[in-house]
């Protein structure tokens, strides 16, 4: 290419907000259940966790999501948490449904934290959703049917993939998490880089620039490990806290983010240098791993950061859904 027209593309690249710069190699997926957001940012994907669930349920804007979910179950012949089950299920189910009537890709839906030991529990959950969205005419390639990334959580993800479910694996903090993902053939992990990042800042009670954010080293790593060996599993960095560690993970496979990061980075006009390729990835030195339950338990357990915040974060989502189910339980 002449420097003319290096010259011209860098200057029409320049043009572009950040977010439009970033979709020309990440695929953007935003981490909402706010279907104005979906529209404004126009993102290929979206997640939603019970905490964004909750949060939606509550916006007047989608009091008829709610009512609509009791309504429909409460024909069905149960009571008491079996009744509140079916409806968090379809509750659930029923916010995916219309975000993909925004979004032209995949929706991640998230299955019970309390389900997060339980193989069978996760594999009925995780038929289930598919079962509720087939009802409501949409296939099972455009579910992502998340769960957290507990050594249970990958033995589910195993059964499910080989059924072709496809697989979000959540709360994931740590190399050894994402290989045994990878080794199942989970679709897609999501590693948390801003809960990574939080942990370092209280232990250590320093600031981090975005190069050398711990959350941002631990997804570059995980990324170049999938890419050296070959493993077909999507990188989707998560759980951001500021657009520097965004842009520091440009050209990762996806990124879910934030509606407010999503207007900060729609906002700006900067350049957006491509940081992850897997051409680079390939010449990285990391060895290969060999897993089996007991060392990655072990590699889990030495590693505090990882085992603190997956147990937090089960914790967390379980906290939430309870608050959900009260929500629901307050209107039936």
């Amino acid at each position: 290419m002449s420097a003319i027209a290096e010259t011209e593309k860098t200057g029409a690249a320049a043009k572009l907000s950040q977010l439009d710069q970033l979709k020309q190699f990440t695929k953007v997926v935003a981490d909402t259940g706010d279907f104005g957001t979906l529209k404004e940012f126009a993102p290929q994907d979206a997640t939603t966790n019970p905490s964004l669930i909750l949060k939606a349920a509550q916006m007047p804007a989608y009091k008829s999501i709610v009512e609509k979910a009791i309504a429909d179950n409460c024909k069905a012949n149960a009571s008491g948490k079996a009744l509140l089950s079916l409806i968090m299920d379809d509750l659930l189910v029923d916010f995916g449904t219309e975000i993909l009537k925004i979004v032209p890709g995949r929706v991640s839906t998230e299955t019970d934290a309390n389900l997060s030991f339980d193989v069978d529990g996760l594999v009925a959950k995780g038929r289930r959703f598919i079962s509720l969205y087939e009802q409501r005419g949409i296939g099972r390639e455009r579910i992502l049917v998340k769960i957290a990334t507990t050594w249970e959580g990958t033995r589910a993800a195993q059964v499910l993939q080989k059924e072709g479910i496809n697989c979000n694996m959540t709360l994931l903090f740590s190399l050894v998490q994402a290989v045994a993902c990878a080794e199942v053939g989970a679709k897609l992990i999501s590693p948390f880089v801003g809960r990574i990042l939080d942990w370092y800042k209280a232990k250590t009670g320093k600031d981090f620039a975005p190069a050398e954010d711990p959350g941002v080293k631990s997804v570059r790593e995980i990324y170049a490990y999938y890419k050296k060996y070959g493993h077909a599993t999507e990188v989707m960095g998560a759980s951001f806290r500021n657009a520097g560690e965004i842009l520091e993970l440009a050209g990762c496979d996806a990124l879910t983010i934030s509606p407010n990061l999503l207007a900060e980075l729609k906002q700006s006009t900067a350049p957006v240098p491509r940081k992850l390729s897997p051409e680079m990835a390939k010449s990285i030195d990391i060895p290969r791993m060999e897993i089996n339950e007991k060392k990655f338990r072990w590699l889990l357990n030495e590693d505090a950061m990882a085992t603190e915040k997956t147990a937090e974060g089960i914790r967390t989502f379980a906290a939430d859904a309870l608050k959900l189910e009260k929500y629901i339980a307050e209107r039936l």
